[in-house]
Formats: structure tokens, sequence, C-alpha cells
């Protein structure tokens, strides 16, 4: 098993984690079920929500349309996002070396591809954000802005786990009130804006909104794992599952409604440079103060983009050759992934909300296939029993190729393309499948992608011997118990 020499301290006071891509022994479990809450809250408690709230009022939508949209959105990808959440306490791994279990122990860099262009895109639109924000409020040059927030997050992805949980923790009690005054001076009248357009409601862009908002949160399912694994084998499903939900829902169903408003009523363009004038007109320096906190919050949820790119990129490279995680080969990873999308963020370009809504559309796409094959595996068809170690071995139960899982994913993915819209942005020109043409721009492609690849895995694994694994799986389990208390 890579990594099973480890024996160091997963964590301590201060320390550098040393666990990466490695499993997490009980004896090093101590987090709780209340702290994931609070730490997705946070994750989605910044500027970079607000921006989804611009995309309905882009498009044509009231900011009640965008509202309903998102919420609902956000709702439904969500519910994916937190039943991953259960999978990171049970079996102490990261999600995507979990995912061995359905593509295989070197099928996986197929959904390691989509979980690492997540990631990654994730931080080059923050940067795009941080830039343009920081550069309308203060005047400060992009580039030093982009060097500046990348060495923060990549620090803050280095110390690894337990710091950026304490790190989210602070942050979103000295930010909320701030965020709570402002959210009720709006809602009682106390900032003025100008009065709303009507909008123009059609179908396509209602649905273009839900698609963000589910987008937005299915884009985290990847990572859930990688911070819940340090808690107890023993934590149950419906307190963590629920606990995500209402944290990752909540902070963002809020901000997007934020967003709605000020895209109708300050004719908002900039999410950070409109939340600092909004802070304003309830009174002097508010303004600022949310500026500042809500772009701590995204530097530090850059930071747990990179922490889940650096295990995505050392198990892809560990699917082709077995490696050692140690400690040094994280900071290493992590370091070249932060130079990566520092550069990309520089060669981007500047439209930050049609670079925002293309890049969470391409990872839908992606990720929508894995979250569905991921999620039948674990709760309907091996009911999370597996053999720990041999998903750390090509020669294990699960084998180097999952075929069941890689053509549930090719054929989940295929079967979305007719139906896609991919706005111009992440593209020169939009791409429509023409069933989405047919449907005059409205994309249902990721409900499409779900059934199918759900469908299909479920059918191919019928003819899957799960007693044949049982052997393997117990010895797993004494192994655990006899090295790894």
């Amino acid at each position: 098993m890579a990594g099973s020499a480890t024996t160091t301290t997963g964590l301590g006071a201060g320390a550098i984690e040393s666990r990466s891509i490695d499993y997490v022994p009980e004896s090093e479990r101590h987090g709780k079920v209340w702290q994931q809450g609070p730490f997705w809250f946070l994750g989605n408690f910044q500027f970079f929500t607000i921006t989804i709230g611009f995309i309905g009022p882009s498009i044509g939508l009231t900011a009640i349309q965008t509202i309903v949209a998102g919420t609902l959105g956000i709702a439904f990808g969500t519910l994916f996002m937190a039943f991953h959440a259960t999978q990171g306490p049970h079996l102490g791994l990261p999600q995507m070396i979990q995912s061995r279990g359905q593509l295989g122990y070197r099928g996986v860099v197929v959904a390691l591809f989509g979980s690492w262009v997540t990631f990654m895109l994730f931080n080059v639109v923050d940067v795009i954000l941080l830039g343009g924000g920081l550069n309308g409020i203060f005047g400060w040059d992009p580039v030093a802005i982009a060097i500046g927030t990348t060495v923060i997050a990549t620090v803050l992805a280095i110390y690894g786990h337990d710091l950026l949980h304490r790190v989210f923790r602070l942050i979103l009690v000295v930010s909320l009130p701030f965020m709570v005054i402002l959210t009720v001076a709006i809602v009682t009248g106390n900032v003025a804006g100008t009065e709303a357009p009507a909008g123009d409601f059609t179908l396509a862009a209602f649905v273009a909104q839900f698609v963000a908002g589910a987008a937005y949160n299915i884009t985290y399912a990847p990572y859930v794992s990688d911070y819940s694994r340090y808690m107890p084998r023993s934590t149950k499903t419906g307190p963590i599952v629920w606990s995500v939900f209402l944290g990752a829902s909540g902070s963002a169903v809020w901000l997007i409604a934020l967003g709605a408003w000020l895209a109708t009523n300050l004719g908002a363009t900039d999410a950070l440079v409109s939340l600092r004038d909004a802070g304003d007109l309830v009174f002097g320096g508010l303004g600022s103060i949310l500026a500042i906190m809500s772009v701590l919050a995204l530097v530090a949820t850059m930071g747990i983009n990179a922490y889940s790119a650096m295990l995505s990129t050392v198990t892809a490279v560990d699917s082709i050759r077995s490696v050692n995680p140690t400690r040094m080969l994280r900071v290493v990873t992590i370091v070249i992934l932060a130079v990566v999308w520092a550069a990309a963020a520089q060669s981007f370009g500047g439209n930050a909300v049609g670079a925002l809504f293309s890049s969470l559309v391409v990872m839908l796409y992606l990720l929508v296939p894995w979250t569905a094959i991921n999620l039948v595996d674990y709760f309907f068809v091996r009911r999370g029993r597996y053999a720990i170690f041999d998903l750390f071995t090509p020669r294990g139960i699960y084998g180097s190729w999952g075929r069941r899982g890689l053509v549930s994913y090719a054929v989940g993915l295929a079967s979305m393309i007719p139906f896609v819209y991919i706005p111009a942005g992440f593209t020169e020109e939009a791409i429509l499948g023409p069933i989405a043409q047919a449907l005059g721009g409205t994309d249902i492609s990721a409900i499409v992608g779900l059934v199918v690849s759900a469908g299909v895995y479920y059918a191919m694994t019928r003819s899957l011997d799960l007693a044949a694994e049982n052997p393997a799986i117990e010895a797993s389990e004494r192994t655990i118990a006899q090295t790894m208390p």
C-alpha cells in the first residue's frame, strides 16, 4: 500500500501534514461532524459565489427568477456532494483513491483528469476575480495580486488539513456578523438601489442559472472526503451528510441571492467592487471590511483547491508508477501546481463572469458521470465494503482497469454531448449540441448524464461477484486492526 510505511503522525499542532493519498489510521482521526458545516459554509461564503448570482441577470432573468433557479440548482448539486462526505470517515482515504474501486488502479486517471481540471480551473478563475476586484477597489496590480494570493494559498495547502479547518472557522466567525448587517440592511430597504429591470424570462436562461448552481456544488464532490477522512470510522452517515449539505448550500443560496440583487439593483458587474459599494451605503468602512474578509475567504478556498489538486496529481502519478507519498512530494507538487494556475490566469482573459460560467459548465460535464458511478457503487452495489489495501495495487481485486466503471463513464459522457451548451468564454464561440439547440439553448445534459451513467453502471454490476471480494476485504480489515489501530 502506497505510504503504508509512513510512521510519522499525520497531523500535529503547527506541523506540516504528512498524509496525502495514504490511509489515515484510527489513532489519527480527530475530526468532528460539527466542523464540516462551518468548513463548507465558508467554502462558498465569498464573492466568487456572489458572481454566480450575476449570471441570471446577465442573460435576462430578474433577481427573483435568478434566486429561484440558483436555489434549486444549489440544492440539486449539494445533494450529490454531501453524500460523498460519508466515504471519508468510513474509508479514511482521499476521494479519488476510493474511485479506484470503480475505475481500477490505473483507470482512475480518467476521472482524475476531470477532478484535476476542476481544482485548477477554480483557482484560475479565483485569481481572475481577485485581480479584477482588488484592482477596481485599490488599484493594485493584477500580477502582484496573483502572486501574493497564490503564495498564501500554497502555504495553507502545504500545511494541510488541520490548518485549513482552523483558518476557515476563524474567517467565518469574523466575517459572518458583517455580512448579516449588509443583508439585513438590504432586506429592510436601507440600501437604496435603482429600480430593477423587468427582465425577459426564457426557459433556457432559467436552466442556465440552475446548471450554474448545480455545477457549483457538484464540483465540490471530488473534494469532500479529502476533508472528512480524519473523522472516526464510527461517524454516522445522516449527521455528516446533513452537516455538509446545510453548510455548503446555506451560504451559496444566501450569496447567490445577494449577487442577483446587486446585479439588478446596482448594475454590478464586479462582485468584489459591488460588495464594497453596497457595504459603504450602510455605513462608511463596512464595504472595505466586507471586501477584505471575502478576499481572505476566497484565498483560503484556493488553499483547499490546491490541496485537493495535489491529491489528484499524486494519485495519478501513483496510478502509473507507485510513489511514496512523503511530505516532500506533497510540497513539491503543490508548488508546481501553484505556478501552473497563476500563469494560466494571466492568459485566460478578463471576462470574469464568462470565464466562471463556462468553467463551471465544463467541470459539470466532466464530473457528472463520475459522481453517479461513485455513489451508486458505494451505496447500492458494494454498500461501503472495500478492501482498503487492494486500492493501492493493480494486482488487487479492483484490477488495473475497471471495465464496468470506465464503460459507464464513457457512455454517460457521450450521452450528454447532444444536450450540451457551453457559452462563449471558455471557448471563443458557444458550443451547442443538436438537442440543446432544438430546445432553444436549454441544457439538461447533467440530468441525462446522471441517469445514464448510474443506470449503465448498476446494470453492469449485476454480474459482479461480490462474495469473491470478501476474503480481500477481511484480510485488509485484519491488517488495519493489527498495524494501524
